[in-house]
């Protein structure tokens, strides 16, 4: 049987998120480093920490397409936190995904002074809601996020990577308020989806019309 979820992704001694993601930082030097590698740095931290650093880069202009991928990614800690595991685990083949440390260092500067000057304001309160089995609740929330992050919809990753990020950062603090905050940011980012796809499909629809009145002209 899988061992609850317990708020060990809190950071010890009461360690800011930004802390732990410059300690990250500076414990991969090097050009790349494995999805294993990163696993295994954070510990029992993985699934609060490794949510924040796949959802800080869908918070600002990125790589098109990228979003994809690491929405794929969030799906191993959302499906976990579902089932209660205490530790990350991935397959081996994930583990041995390399993750670019120049690509992940410029994303982290970019997003972590937002996050110290904001993070004051996250502090332990109402910490169950931070705590299996409400966690089995978060994690079908991030699945879902993580859902909306696969689709390839225009503009619609921003709202989902907020979420995760809002849900990343009450899991390390164990913040219920702010964990409570991520229900209608969810909600948010569902619509996102809706109204993404219909402006997408009535971009191809008004083309498709377009090329038809066209045909005819050249003919």
């Amino acid at each position: 049987m899988l061992n609850p979820v317990i708020p060990s992704s809190a950071p010890p001694s009461g360690r800011s998120a930004s802390e732990l993601l410059d300690d990250l930082v500076a414990a991969f030097p090097g050009e790349s480093v494995s999805v294993g590698e990163l696993i295994d740095q954070l510990d029992l931290r993985a699934h609060g920490v490794l949510l924040l650093v796949l959802a800080l880069p869908m918070c600002i202009p990125n790589v098109p397409g990228i979003s994809t991928i690491f929405g794929v990614l969030m799906l191993a800690p959302a499906l976990q936190m579902v089932f209660g595991s205490r530790r990350l685990v991935l397959p081996k083949r994930v583990r041995e995904w390399r993750v670019d440390c120049v690509a992940l260092r410029r994303t982290l500067k970019v997003a972590t002074p937002t996050l110290k000057r904001i993070e004051y304001l996250i502090k332990p309160r109402f910490s169950g809601l931070t705590r299996f089995p409400a966690t089995i609740l978060v994690g079908l929330q991030t699945l879902l996020m993580a859902i909306v992050l696969i689709l390839p919809i225009p503009f619609a990753n921003w709202p989902p990577g907020m979420t995760v990020a809002m849900t990343a950062l009450a899991l390390l603090q164990r913040d219920g308020v702010l964990m409570l905050l991520t229900i209608p940011a969810a909600i948010a980012s569902v619509a996102s989806v809706y109204f993404g796809a219909r402006v997408g499909i009535a971009v191809i629809d008004n083309l498709f019309e377009w090329l038809q009145g066209l045909i005819p002209a050249l003919n």
